[in-house]
């Protein structure tokens, strides 16, 4: 399963151009506006969970940023966003990994997820995943997924909804929520996705 869904998004950076997925922002807003919330210095350790092809890299890079890792699990989308950025691409660490298989090597200042933790549909995957989350930030967090308005699925893919209270009530062990935010997502196909986003600050036990 795990080489299949693999295969499943190295298939779509492939054979999709930005334009034509429903994921693409020009400017990734609602994820800068709570990062420059948390008024970090320059050399934080910033980390973007399944982040594609994003365009958060290019401005964290733009804004003098130095520490940023990008994880996706398809490194067709990681070769397109170190193409786009030529020469800077050298200076962010690209890992291709499944978040269920990650072993992160350092701790962060940053966590930020849009949309790949609501494709943990089972249980254990989600436990998981709040297990790996504690051990590996330090600071903050930015959690974005599918609101109980939004869509069921992603890329032909299950996802699971979450509201405000259930985002917070996830992350509530290890983790204390900042504020939590609704936003419409317009897609490249002039369509809206309601996004559930919330930011939260680590706390020691």
């Amino acid at each position: 399963m795990e080489n299949a869904l693999k295969q499943h998004w190295e298939n779509v950076y492939e054979t999709k151009q930005s334009h034509e997925v429903s994921w693409t922002q020009d400017v990734p807003q609602t994820s800068l506006d709570f990062i420059h919330s948390f008024d970090l210095p320059k050399n934080a350790k910033i980390i973007d969970v399944g982040g594609g092809d994003s365009k958060l890299v290019d401005y964290l890079l733009q804004e003098g940023f130095t520490d940023i890792t990008v994880l996706d699990i398809a490194g067709a989308s990681l070769d397109r966003a170190k193409k786009r950025l030529g020469d800077k691409a050298a200076s962010v660490k690209w890992i291709v990994s499944d978040i269920k298989e990650f072993k992160p090597l350092e701790k962060y200042d940053v966590w930020h997820d849009r949309a790949a933790f609501h494709f943990l549909t089972e249980k254990q995957e989600v436990m998981e995943y709040l297990q790996l989350v504690r051990n590996a930030v330090n600071g903050y967090m930015i959690v974005g997924t599918f609101s109980p308005e939004g869509p069921t699925k992603c890329s032909g893919l299950s996802i699971k909804q979450y509201s405000d209270e259930e985002l917070t009530a996830m992350f509530m062990d290890g983790f204390e929520k900042i504020k939590c935010v609704n936003v419409d997502h317009v897609t490249p196909f002039k369509t809206a996705q309601h996004f559930t986003f919330c930011s939260f600050k680590y706390k020691a036990a």
